[in-house]
């Protein structure tokens, strides 16, 4: 629909806004549709799934790991739907997400697998992820690390912060690019989402990573902005040509990053 992304970039000002919009649309809609081509997973998220997704990890992020607004959380992980989770989380709480930051000057860190040993630097909070299909644990948690899939499953289903966060409050650190405010974050997904050419309903196909503007911006923050949705790929280099284009055809993506 013509003027839908103008009319969500006018209204919303901080990042965690943008997924309440979403809410108020139409929240049994697709939102993630994610593809692992190294383990043959697909997972579909709505809205709604999401953003419970989100409010339980938030709890747990200011709860369990008492995060406090301004907070440095290293975000060690790969393009992946938890990653898009816990993103949302940390802009939900006031925390200030870090992708491919250094734990050693993090105070928290979330890592996958591949860099555990690396989070270790983290002097904070350490989670692990283990980034197994439909979101399972490890087999036995890493040592000095939470096991997210065993801590997030109880936490509650509704997230308040405890202090309002405002536009102007830090949010995302880039690479080379310093510190973000929520509401840059908006104001550069909005940008992100009119330079890909995307409006409500469109699918974008994703195969960046997460630590940098480009990949986080294709892969959650600008389809979020739109209104639209994404089919996230991880592995997608490991994915034949012709099943590829059997994967646009039968996701009916409309636009790819």
């Amino acid at each position: 629909m013509p003027g839908s992304l103008a009319r969500v970039t006018a209204t919303v000002q901080t990042p965690a806004g943008l997924l309440t919009q979403a809410l108020s649309g139409d929240p049994g809609r697709p939102l993630i549709t994610f593809y692992d081509d190294g383990t043959g997973e697909r997972v579909e998220l709505s809205v709604a799934t999401f953003a419970n997704w989100v409010a339980k990890t938030s709890n747990l992020l200011q709860g369990d790991l008492g995060a406090q607004p301004g907070d440095r959380l290293a975000l060690l992980l790969p393009a992946h739907w938890q990653s898009a989770v816990w993103l949302l989380a940390a802009f939900s709480t006031g925390v200030v997400a870090v992708p491919g930051g250094d734990p050693a000057g993090a105070d928290l860190v979330v890592t996958g697998p591949d860099t555990l040993e690396a989070a270790r630097a983290c002097r904070g909070e350490r989670m692990a992820l283990a980034l197994r299909p439909l979101g399972g644990r490890f087999p036995q948690a890493p040592v000095g690390f939470a096991d997210y899939a065993v801590e997030v499953p109880s936490q509650g289903d509704r997230f308040a912060p405890y202090a309002p966060l405002g536009p102007d409050a830090p949010a995302l650190e880039l690479p080379g690019e310093g510190v973000l405010s929520g509401a840059d974050v908006v104001a550069r997904a909005g940008a992100q989402a009119a330079a890909l050419g995307l409006t409500r309903g469109s699918r974008l196909l994703s195969g960046l990573s997460y630590d940098d503007w480009p990949g986080l911006a294709a892969g959650l923050l600008a389809p979020l902005a739109a209104d639209a949705s994404v089919v996230l790929c991880r592995h997608l280099d490991r994915l034949p040509e012709e099943r590829l284009a059997q994967r646009k055809d039968a996701e009916r993506v409309t636009h790819v990053a």
